[in-house]
């Protein structure tokens, strides 16, 4: 999972979905108040185009069996929080996946899955990556940058000052100070400035703290130690102070733009800033009061909120209330790059609502340029299992 919190499935997701024909001109969502859209059984679907039509190529589709493969213990295995499957909806595809062969990948989509629209499908895309950073186990000159595991002492809990009738959900993260009340833990000023400083919570020392700062967006990387070995970092948890995404409060500030003094609005051009204005960057990188532990993963690649390794190219980040963490989903977008299958394997603080993903595309430089880069938008196809559609509309 990239540094975020998966939300709660939300009661209301026993409510019927509304599906609609194709050449409908409206989707019609079961009716419910303003801004309480929280699921795909809300948000309503329709069927979308026939999948042979949709035209990705054999390449895609064979990276996205072999992903959906890697998904399938998983999928058989949790509740699905958008309302849309059941457990044992996913079971003739996954049995027949284990021995498909990848060159005839295309042919099982359109064998196994039927396509559905969320909402009015129209897609937001952004990209991330792997990042490597210069690290080392120990403390070392050059390495300054204290990467922490999970302190023992964040936990949730209820503040003493909340009525009970506001306790409803998930209790909120913090820890107990000296005089026993539950607090707010601390934000990513007081980490950085070692308020977990010297308690053995280091798993190892990153060489930047811009890079780390970036990595921990990410929510997973690599550290290139001094001896030129790989160390594999992925979310351990999180503090549960808020994201601030420093990009919107630049943009804000009329720091990003095209014109003389301005800084390209990609993480590139957000760098840029951080390294030639240090200490206003340094109070920008701040204003962002969440903060990332990691753990050392034994994997082949970062693991993603289903618990198994993100691929680049054939994983999408995505908000798990309104597409099945699992489910294939077709991207046609004007940033051709993106266009194509992918499994929704991950989620994301800032990857919220229908239609909006988070494509990943592994690590390197081209990874690093082009998930930078990446918004894109067009229309998002989402492929249940077969039958799926005709459950929901009679339910």
């Amino acid at each position: 999972m990239r540094g975020w919190t998966i939300l709660a499935a939300s009661a209301l997701l026993s409510a019927c979905v509304s599906v609609v024909p194709s050449s409908s001109p409206t989707v019609r969502p079961v009716p419910t108040p303003p801004g309480a859209v929280t699921s795909a059984a809300l948000a309503g679907i329709q069927r979308g185009p026939e999948i042979a039509g949709l035209g990705f190529s054999g390449s895609d589709a064979s990276g996205a069996l072999a992903s959906f493969r890697e998904s399938c213990p998983k999928l058989l295995a949790r509740t699905d929080q958008s309302g849309l499957t059941q457990r044992e909806d996913w079971r003739p595809a996954c049995e027949a996946a284990a021995g498909w062969p990848l060159g005839d990948a295309s042919r099982f989509f359109s064998s196994y899955f039927e396509p559905v629209r969320i909402g009015d499908g129209a897609a937001f895309a952004t990209g991330y990556f792997e990042p490597e950073i210069r690290g080392s186990r120990t403390r070392a000159p050059g390495y300054d940058v204290p990467v922490y595991k999970m302190p023992p002492e964040l936990e949730r809990a209820w503040p003493d000052d909340m009525p009970e009738s506001e306790r409803t959900g998930r209790p909120p993260l913090g820890r107990y100070d000296a005089s026993g009340k539950f607090v707010p833990f601390y934000e990513r000023s007081e980490i950085v400035a070692g308020a977990l400083a010297n308690r053995g919570l280091e798993i190892a020392w990153a060489a930047d703290p811009v890079e780390f700062f970036f990595l921990q967006i990410q929510g997973s990387g690599l550290l290139r130690l001094p001896d030129g070995s790989l160390m594999r970092i992925g979310y351990a948890g999180q503090n549960g102070r808020e994201y601030v995404g420093i990009g919107g409060v630049m943009r804000e500030r009329g720091l990003l733009g095209d014109g003389p003094g301005k800084y390209s609005g990609s993480m590139q051009g957000i760098m840029q800033y951080i390294r030639e204005n240090p200490a206003e960057g340094e109070a920008l990188m701040n204003l962002n009061k969440s903060w990332i532990f990691f753990r050392e993963l034994d994997t082949d690649g970062p693991l993603g909120a289903l618990e198994v390794p993100v691929r680049g190219q054939s994983s999408v980040a995505v908000d798990p209330k309104f597409v099945p963490l699992g489910a294939p989903v077709f991207l046609d977008l004007d940033r051709n790059e993106a266009d194509g299958l992918w499994i929704a394997q991950d989620t994301g603080g800032a990857i919220k609502g229908a239609n909006r993903f988070d494509t990943f595309w592994g690590n390197g430089e081209d990874a690093r340029r082009i998930a930078g880069g990446m918004s894109g938008r067009g229309q998002a196809i989402v492929l249940l299992p077969r039958g799926t559609t005709a459950r929901l509309q009679n339910r």
